[in-house]
């Protein structure tokens, strides 16, 4: 059409342009080069917003929590996530990334809560899972989808971490101790066995004594009870 003006907008291949005119949803552009007349816009207001596609980590940061034994950690953890529906990104919620701390912020908290510190730290895995559980349908409802959940740190108080490592240097210093008595108790049952064995068999210590010398180069000189 003659004498209409034509505006451009270039839609990057990782992004999505949700438009709305009028307060209502009109278009989603793909990636590309879109054109559009403006006079048609001259009859009401439009809107537009890019929502980017790409993958990305989310990092919730160290959170301060109670575990069951009542001992203070700090949790801290990551997220794979990626906008599966622009739409819904846009129209769920003012904050998606708002939505998705909440939902790990409380699972975390009950999780933990429900978990000595040794059991926090032995079943990573089950916790990672736990996380999952939550955070996937609370991703779903603002157009997100979320992949690995995961917890990154652990972080002790440095009392804890000072008792932690008291708890490791004794376990293997019993462990050494432990070594060493049965290390003992084998010497002494090898020469206990050893006893006996010359007492019902005395011509053996003489023959003992012969192979020593030999090594040493001494001589011996055996003589007849």
């Amino acid at each position: 059409m003659k004498g209409v003006r034509v505006a451009t907008v270039v839609v990057q291949a990782w992004e999505r342009l949700v438009r709305y005119r009028d307060g209502r949803l009109e278009a989603v552009l793909e990636p590309g080069r879109h054109r559009y007349p403006l006079l048609r816009y001259r009859r009401g207001r439009r809107w537009e917003t890019r929502v980017d596609m790409r993958p990305r980590l989310w990092s919730v940061p160290g959170q301060e929590l109670l575990t069951a034994d009542s001992l203070p950690v700090r949790v801290s953890v990551h997220a794979e996530v990626s906008v599966a529906d622009p739409v819904r990104f846009v129209e769920a919620a003012g904050e998606p990334q708002a939505v998705l701390y909440a939902a790990v912020q409380l699972a975390l908290r009950a999780a933990v809560a429900a978990r000595t510190l040794e059991q926090l730290l032995a079943e990573r895995q089950e916790l990672n899972a736990e996380l999952a559980a939550a955070v996937v349908p609370a991703a779903e409802r603002v157009g997100v989808t979320a992949g690995q959940v995961a917890v990154r740190d652990v972080m002790l108080p440095a009392e804890l971490r000072r008792a932690a490592a008291e708890v490791v240097l004794a376990r293997h210093r019993g462990q050494a101790e432990l070594e060493r008595a049965r290390a003992e108790a084998a010497a002494l049952r090898s020469l206990a066995n050893t006893a006996r064995l010359l007492a019902d068999h005395p011509e053996l210590l003489q023959l003992r004594t012969v192979q020593a010398a030999e090594r040493t180069g001494s001589t011996v000189v055996l003589t007849p009870r």
